[in-house]
């Protein structure tokens, strides 16, 4: 694992649901060679703090790249609304990252119109349920740029 030049947040809340708190502890143990995940998308681990408690809160999310970027997509399987930790970011743009054995600080951004119209393909290229995702929900899924703290 990469040491930051910066401490890691403490103490980490794992999400609660159990599925996700499981492939969190494997991705830890494995350094992200494990959980496999479906259509083999490669998975992140976000950290973000939250809003109003303050508490560092870490998910495992599917991700691609766009030269050095990390794109995560706000899906939230569809639903309605935007999942917690996409509000937690907006809240606080500086989140802790690990990506396979390599953890660091970076800063999240939401992508612009002209750039979620240019990476949103490249998302569902990823994990082509993104698509059906889309057509479930009224609302616009987010799209959000991860870019490694310098």
């Amino acid at each position: 694992m990469s040491i930051s030049t910066a401490p890691a947040p403490s103490p980490i809340i794992d999400n609660s649901e159990p599925w996700v708190a499981n492939q969190i502890k494997e991705y830890v143990a494995t350094d992200g060679a494990k959980p496999d995940f479906k259509h083999g998308a490669a998975l992140l681990l976000l950290t973000t703090q939250g809003r109003s408690s303050g508490q560092w809160r870490r998910t495992c999310l599917i991700y691609g790249t766009d030269g050095d970027r990390f794109i995560i997509c706000a899906s939230l399987g569809g639903a309605p609304k935007h999942p917690v930790w996409f509000l937690n970011l907006k809240a606080n743009e500086r989140v802790w990252l690990q990506v396979g054995g390599d953890t660091f600080w970076a800063v999240a951004s939401e992508a612009s119109e002209s750039e979620r119209e240019r990476l949103w393909p490249m998302m569902v290229g990823v994990y082509p349920d993104y698509a059906e995702y889309e057509e479930r929900t009224d609302r616009l899924i987010p799209l959000v740029v991860l870019t490694r703290e310098q």
